[in-house]
């Protein structure tokens, strides 16, 4: 674990201080993990009011150039040149095996392609993105700029105050905006299950943005505990957990970001690291899959607990695991053998040498709380 000294820091890092904040190393990075009230308490407070969450730790890039679309559906599965103006998409790199190198989401903006890329893998991706596609169009790593979650049912109703128009974004919707002054880009969307906006901001001006947003009665600070509580309660997977590069798309259940264009009989089929891999998976089907469970007693199962049935043959393993706020349960997410993977199906969980019944559990645990329109 890194000395303090060694941390980044993001711009956000003297307010967390002043607000109270436990901070703890992530992605190389001093981020808090919770304020004063708790974890609990801040995972309630956004399912039913809005949270603010720094998450300026994430890359964020920039792809330019007219052959920017087409280069970047070099790397990924996902249609990128159908995606209109003004829309976000989210979606994978893959490797040569079909493993998923991160996940990622892509905004089309009138002059570029905007990308926002996971802390722990953002010098591995762009690195990924300058090697294969930077012949064909600019990789403009955005350093100078942080990132804001503002997560919740009353989310709109804060940011509006800021901006009116905002209003008029529904999911996965983002455009420039100006928030106490600075040029901003907004997107409607999040990593939380609840309505939300994600907001790019310059650097210099995310403390000011910050404390406006906070000032709202609706809003109260939250990290990096509450948001790993409600994205497993909205069945997200976290990379390094739940995907990694020896999962692919389709045993992690993320079909659904493959369009129809860029699978097997699709116009633009294929041409992407591991796609004969994924196609082959796509029509035969696979071993094991992501799902959901549900403990049967109250105890939590985390990450990297064996998964048996009733006769102790192994079946899969946890992922991802807590006693969740919301469902007030155990929920976890796992692979499971496809077999075994049917709701309902009951499996037990090694948790330090006693088995805890689990029961497959449709994903997600908690319905989503997404504006669509």
């Amino acid at each position: 674990m890194s000395a303090e000294s060694d941390l980044l820091r993001t711009p956000l890092y003297e307010l967390h201080l002043e607000l109270g904040a436990k901070m703890v190393p992530f992605a190389g990075y001093a981020m808090p993990v919770n304020f004063p009230g708790g974890i609990i308490a801040e995972h309630r407070w956004c399912r039913e009011k809005a949270a603010l969450f720094d998450v300026s730790h994430m890359g964020q890039l920039r792809l330019v150039g007219d052959d920017a679309a087409a280069a970047l559906e070099t790397v990924v599965p996902v249609d990128v040149i159908d995606l209109p103006v003004g829309k976000q998409r989210y979606a994978l790199f893959t490797n040569a095996a079909g493993g998923i190198l991160d996940d990622l989401m892509i905004a089309r903006r009138p002059g570029d392609l905007f990308v926002v890329v996971n802390a722990a893998c953002k010098a591995a991706d762009t690195k990924h993105l300058i090697t294969h596609i930077s012949h064909r169009c600019q990789v403009v790593p955005l350093p100078d700029r942080a990132l804001l979650a503002l997560q919740g049912q009353h989310a709109v109703d804060a940011l509006a105050r800021l901006a009116p128009g905002v209003r008029q974004l529904t999911f996965m919707t983002g455009g420039e905006f100006t928030l106490v002054g600075a040029e901003c880009f907004v997107t409607r969307s999040g990593y939380t299950g609840e309505d939300g906006f994600e907001i790019s901001v310059p650097a210099e001006a995310a403390v000011k943005l910050a404390k406006e947003l906070l000032a709202q009665p609706e809003v109260k600070p939250a990290g990096l505990g509450a948001r790993d509580t409600l994205r497993l309660e909205a069945g997200l997977c976290l990379y390094g957990h739940d995907i990694n590069e020896t999962t692919t798309p389709v045993e992690a259940g993320l079909t659904w970001a493959i369009q129809k264009v860029r699978r097997p009989g699709g116009a633009r089929e294929g041409r992407y690291p591991g796609a004969d891999k994924i196609a082959a998976q796509l029509s035969g089907g696979v071993q094991i899959k992501r799902v959901g469970l549900v403990g049967l007693e109250r105890i939590p199962v985390r990450e990297g607990a064996t998964l048996v049935d009733a006769q102790g043959h192994k079946l899969g393993h946890v992922t991802s695991g807590t006693l969740a706020p919301t469902v007030n349960q155990p929920i976890a997410m796992a692979y499971l053998a496809a077999n075994h993977a049917i709701v309902n199906h009951e499996v037990y969980a090694d948790v330090r040498g006693k088995r805890q019944p689990m029961r497959v559990a449709a994903l997600p645990f908690v319905p989503p709380g997404y504006h669509r329109g």
